[in-house]
C-alpha cells in the first residue's frame, strides 16, 4: 500500500471502536468502493470542527451557545442529570424517558490517571445549583469506584442552602457498567427507580 493509504488507515484506527482490520475496510471502501463520497465527507467533518462545540450552560454538543436541549423551553430546567460523556447523554436520550437537561461533566475523577475535580466540567455545574437553577440533581454516572468517588465529590461541594435534591440511578444498571451500554428499557426503569443518594 502507499504511505498516504497508510497514514489514512492509521488516522482511522486512532478513532473508538476502530482496529487495524476495521480502519483498513473504511480506507479501502473511501478511496476504491466510493471515492465520490471523499470530499462530501471531508466537507462535512471540517464542518463540524468549525461549527460544533461545547454548550455554554451543559458542555453538550452546540452550534450555538446552547444545545437544543437547554434552549428546549418543554423540557424541566431545573431537574438536571448528571453524566459522563456525550454518548451517555445521547444514550439517555434515546430511551425517551427523561424530560429534564443534562449536564456533561467530560470524565470522571480518577486519581489514578491523574483527573482531578479541575479537568472536568463540575465547576459549571456547582455555580448552577448556587445559582439556584437546580432543584434535583440525577446523577447517571457510571458504577465504578470513580463514577462513586465522582458522586461523593459532587454531593460534598454541593451549597447546604441550595436545596437541592441529589438522587442516583441504579435499579437496572449491572454493577461496574456504564449508561452508554444500556437498553431503552433498562434506562427508563433506572430512571424511573432513582434513590436518594444522601
Amino acid at each position: 500500500m502507499t504511505p498516504a493509504f497508510e497514514r489514512l488507515q492509521q488516522q482511522l484506527k486512532q478513532l473508538p471502536g476502530l482496529g487495524f482490520r476495521s480502519a483498513e475496510r473504511i480506507a479501502l471502501h473511501l478511496l476504491v468502493g466510493k471515492p465520490g463520497d471523499l470530499p462530501v465527507l471531508v466537507n462535512a467533518l471540517e464542518e463540524a470542527a468549525r461549527s460544533v462545540r461545547r454548550c455554554t450552560r451543559c458542555g453538550n454538543l452546540a452550534e450555538g451557545e446552547l444545545c437544543a436541549l437547554c434552549s428546549d423551553e418543554r423540557r424541566d430546567q431545573r431537574i438536571v442529570c448528571v453524566v459522563e460523556n456525550v454518548p451517555d447523554l445521547v444514550a439517555l436520550e434515546r430511551s425517551g424517558a427523561y424530560r429534564g437537561v443534562y449536564h456533561v461533566l467530560h470524565g470522571k475523577l480518577s486519581p489514578i490517571q491523574g483527573v482531578g475535580p479541575a479537568d472536568l466540567n463540575l465547576s459549571a455545574l456547582l455555580a448552577r445549583a448556587r445559582a439556584g437553577e437546580v432543584r434535583e440533581l440525577i446523577l447517571a454516572l457510571s458504577n465504578d469506584v470513580e463514577g462513586e468517588a465522582t458522586c461523593h465529590y459532587l454531593t460534598e461541594h454541593l451549597p447546604a442552602d441550595a436545596g437541592v435534591k441529589v438522587t442516583r440511578i441504579g435499579f437496572g444498571l449491572p454493577s461496574g457498567g456504564g449508561v452508554l451500554y444500556a437498553d431503552s428499557v433498562t434506562l427508563k426503569s433506572a430512571l424511573d427507580a432513582r434513590r436518594d443518594y444522601q
